[in-house]
């Protein structure tokens, strides 16, 4: 990278969670931010008068409310520290958007992205699911509408798709280890959105030991077309890091420059902190490339002590496999208005049965969503969902620019549902950005 490059204003928010661990030797503990910090001291970071560190607020339970249907209520499902963490996300987005910084990085946890709509218990590490936090805040408070998620960790991240997989406003692409080799075993490229959405959903699963070479074609010649297409408004990374190639949980090859040069061309306005457990031989230097490639400084010199780029270099047939599909998933975008159209016909409504396990709680969920089918809104979803702990509810959710109709249906079905079988009835209201509970 030149250093002519633009420099940018560029904000950074740490928390690392000091009083938060699923277990004192869990892979998701307070180390993955503290050597990052001390590389951070070290290089001189922040010394350059461009880059400023903020102390990350604290969202409030109904920033939670605005993104999730928890239960019983949100409450019962966050720490002090989740409020922390999604609170960093919009300090954040708030210096972005007030135009105090050009672009921001939340270095926080605990992370989010496998945290779905509903929320009965912990998954994936993840209670509350932060990008989905920051991101209706932005819509409630500077009115962005059309949005952008880029999830760069090495797992599919199934929380953000499955609270946008109806709205239309909201891309969520993830690239990611093929679910077949890893958690959660989802994100295939046919999980493509809802019948009113088609399209803002998209998954690039990529087979193990791909490595710089294969991201950065991915990048190139699938995820900034889509892109530019789409034209969001604001654009976030959620940057999770355990792609890298010394990850002790996943087992792929990408590299500190590598994720650099993405955050250099994919210019997210906002990048947060998901996954990466190499803490001390990755994290540190990836999230450094990071900041020089948000801040526009050179990162040439960012490199691992044992990075030999001959031992990475992917495989032919895996260059081959990953051309493929990223001419088929393109193929797929450029016809979703056409498959929208097959897949609507004449159709009232469309059901989805989900079956979740929360592997951090060990409770199983049994849900079955039904989505209005409507051409002027991302549609009216209902919501049964049971657990094998007892807990049965009900939810009806407004989306977010509703129309009349979905509003006016959606408010019906609130009122006339009786409790009976369900311990509590919930409507989450996107658009006025409120929750009701009875």
């Amino acid at each position: 990278m030149p250093m002519t490059a633009k420099r940018k204003k560029t904000a950074l928010i740490f928390f690392p969670a000091f009083d938060w661990a699923i277990s004192p030797t869990h892979p998701e503990r307070e180390e993955r931010l503290l050597y990052t910090q001390d590389q951070i001291c070290e290089e001189g970071i922040l010394d350059f008068d461009h880059i400023t560190e903020y102390k990350p607020g604290i969202a409030t339970l109904e920033d939670i409310d605005r993104a999730h249907i928890c239960v019983p209520d949100a409450a019962s499902v966050v720490t002090q520290s989740h409020l922390i963490s999604a609170g960093g996300c919009i300090t954040a987005a708030d210096q972005v958007l007030t135009g105090r910084a050009d672009n921001a990085f939340a270095l926080v946890r605990p992370p989010g992205h496998h945290a779905m709509r509903v929320v009965h218990g912990a998954r994936g590490f993840c209670n509350v699911n932060i990008e989905a936090v920051m991101i209706e805040y932005c819509r409630k408070k500077y009115g962005v509408r059309k949005i952008a998620v880029v999830d760069t960790d090495c797992h599919h991240g199934d929380g953000t798709q499955d609270i946008y997989w109806h709205d239309p406003n909201v891309l969520c692409i993830s690239v990611h280890q093929d679910g077949r080799t890893l958690y959660p075993g989802t994100g295939f490229a046919d999980e493509f959105g809802g019948p009113n959405a088609l399209g803002a959903t998209i998954n690039i699963p990529l087979p193990p030991r791909t490595s710089d070479e294969g991201f950065l074609y991915v990048l190139d010649h699938l995820i900034l077309p889509v892109l530019d297409e789409f034209k969001p408004e604001l654009i976030i990374n959620s940057a999770g890091q355990d792609n890298h190639y010394s990850d002790p949980i996943t087992d792929m090859r990408f590299s500190a420059q590598g994720y650099a040069i993405l955050n250099e061309k994919l210019a997210p306005h906002i990048a947060v902190l998901e996954g990466g457990y190499s803490i001390e031989d990755a994290l540190p230097y990836v999230n450094v490339g990071i900041i020089l490639a948000m801040a526009g400084i050179d990162y040439s010199c960012v490199k691992e002590p044992d990075f030999d780029p001959s031992a990475l270099k992917q495989s032919a047939d895996i260059s081959r496999y990953i051309e493929k599909l990223v001419a088929s998933i393109k193929n797929q975008w450029e016809k979703r208005d056409v498959m929208k159209e097959k897949l609507i016909g004449s159709a009232k409504h469309a059901v989805r049965k989900k079956s979740i396990y929360y592997d951090t709680d060990g409770i199983r969920e049994e849900q079955e969503e039904t989505v209005r089918i409507c051409r002027d809104c991302g549609g009216l979803v209902t919501i049964d969902s049971a657990t094998d702990t007892g807990n049965r509810i009900f939810a009806v959710v407004i989306p977010a620019l509703c129309c009349p109709a979905c509003r006016r249906e959606g408010e019906e079905i609130y009122q006339k549902t009786a409790k009976g079988k369900y311990r509590s009835i919930y409507l989450q209201d996107k658009d006025k950005a409120v929750l009701f509970v009875k």
